[in-house]
């Protein structure tokens, strides 16, 4: 007879599924959990969560692609996201974005060579009336200038 062992990942998503339950509303909650903890959603995540929900995994990975938030793709342990709405972008966005390139070495888009840091865009972070703004990581900053950016990741650093 054969035996198949469980993986670490397989038991943790069995976990998030007693906590979350196992119908298709739990999808968001179990990959804000797996994104996280690990990042982001491996391919092998994705498929498991499928299986463990009763659902296809083009639907679980159709949600990752849709939200910004998450990705099926290994980022840095920090997430740097810069608003680019139009009010930032009339507050000064593009010297602020500058400034960040300048200090990490990086294009938005890239990741340091070290692992550390992830630049990235985000459309709206719901705070037109403080920018330019950027998240890093869950902590909300408002107001930048270049200095401050350049702080702020010297900081994360």
């Amino acid at each position: 007879m054969l035996v198949l062992e469980k993986n670490a990942l397989t038991e943790e998503l069995e976990g998030l599924i007693e906590q979350y339950g196992s119908d298709r509303t739990a999808l968001m909650p179990i990959l804000q959990a797996i994104q996280k903890k690990h990042k982001y959603v491996s391919d092998f995540a994705q498929q498991e969560i499928a299986r463990l929900l009763g659902i296809h995994p083009v639907e679980v990975y159709s949600v990752i692609s849709f939200y910004s938030f998450l990705t099926s793709e290994p980022k840095g342990r920090n997430i740097v996201r810069l608003c680019q709405t139009i009010t930032c972008d009339l507050a000064g966005k593009a010297n602020v974005a500058n400034a960040i390139e300048r200090e990490l070495g990086i294009k938005f888009g890239e990741t340091t060579k070290d692992k550390r840091i992830t630049l990235e865009y985000a459309n709206c972070l719901g705070m037109c009336d403080q920018g330019p703004a950027m998240i890093v990581n869950d902590r909300v900053y408002s107001h930048l200038t270049p200095e401050k950016a350049v702080q702020i990741l010297n900081e994360v650093k």
